[in-house]
């Protein structure tokens, strides 16, 4: 089954880094993305660019825009993870053990329609 993971980061935890933190985290990051390509759980990886980003909402047919990746959370998009998973179970196991769990939360989400 698929899954899709959406790993958040908090600012405040983020800013912290030095940057040689930073280009750790990256390679490490890169690295667990390696090991989940291998086992063979990871189809795609993405990582959104933060700083161009817009909200869109449509009310009535009238649509808004909003500056920022914000939706309901101060977190940002981080990365996108398409995975394989037998089950919700793996597909959390495989989020707990990726590196970017220990700076936002992932999100686990079953996709449906599959087939």
């Amino acid at each position: 089954m698929r899954y899709l993971l959406l790993a958040y980061g908090d600012e405040q935890i983020l800013s912290q880094l030095t940057p040689e933190q930073g280009a750790l985290v990256e390679q490490e990051c890169v690295a667990g993305d390696e090991l989940l390509r291998q086992r063979g759980h990871l189809i795609s990886v993405e990582a959104p660019d933060v700083e161009s980003t817009a909200t869109v909402r449509q009310r009535a047919g009238v649509a808004t825009v909003t500056d920022g990746p914000f939706i309901e959370t101060k977190e940002l998009l981080m990365g996108i993870f398409h995975i394989e998973a037998k089950d919700l179970n793996e597909a959390i196991q495989i989020a707990s053990a990726m590196p970017q769990a220990r700076f936002g939360p992932i999100e686990v989400r079953p996709i449906i329609g599959q087939g």
